[in-house]
């Protein structure tokens, strides 16, 4: 099973098991805010979502991890790698409830999750979309050494569009190792 581990946090590979909490962060109407258009999510749709994450690691070798926070193991958000649809692109995703804003959790692991998909699933390029006026992703993807490349239609919404190759990344990043 698929486990990264940082200074405070624990990424493991998103299972069956996680449709209770990941129901709950879907289901909160701020969370859900910049993700997708629909706002609150209902159980069923997150089931299927959860599905689709499922998927997407026996397909491609990658996908969502759900992410705990190292001190008592609870949930706080997901992220991970995935295609991203319409492209051929590996797309880096992140979402975390209310109670871990503002703490650089995204940060954390959104860097454990692209080191991950250079160093082990050798991609090229990972690439990040967000909102345009999804300041707070904007600036992890500025973080992690992602350059701007414009707006493109994503999932039917103007998404701004960030790139990063291993080189920027490394550049960009603390080589501080993710513990496995």
């Amino acid at each position: 099973m698929t486990e990264l581990v940082t200074e405070r946090l624990v990424l493991r590979r998103m299972t069956a098991d996680d449709l209770g909490w990941l129901a709950q962060l879907r289901g909160d109407a701020d969370v859900m805010r910049y993700i997708g258009s629909a706002g609150a999510v209902p159980l069923e749709q997150t089931r299927e979502r959860l599905d689709r994450y499922l998927a997407c690691w026996a397909a491609h070798g990658l996908g969502m991890f759900s992410v705990r926070e190292g001190a008592d193991g609870s949930p706080v958000g997901w992220a991970g790698l995935q295609p991203l649809e319409g492209t051929e692109d590996i797309e880096v995703g992140y979402a975390f409830g209310p109670p871990a804003w503002g703490r650089g959790f995204a940060t954390e692991a959104a860097r454990a999750v692209v080191r991950w998909g250079f160093d082990d699933r050798s991609l090229s390029r990972i690439v990040a979309v967000a909102y345009p006026e999804n300041d707070a992703s904007r600036r992890v993807m500025d973080k992690l050494g992602m350059r701007y490349e414009g707006t493109r239609l994503v999932h039917g919404v103007e998404s701004v569009y960030y790139a990063v190759t291993p080189h920027d990344f490394a550049s960009a990043s603390p080589r501080v190792m993710p513990k496995r």
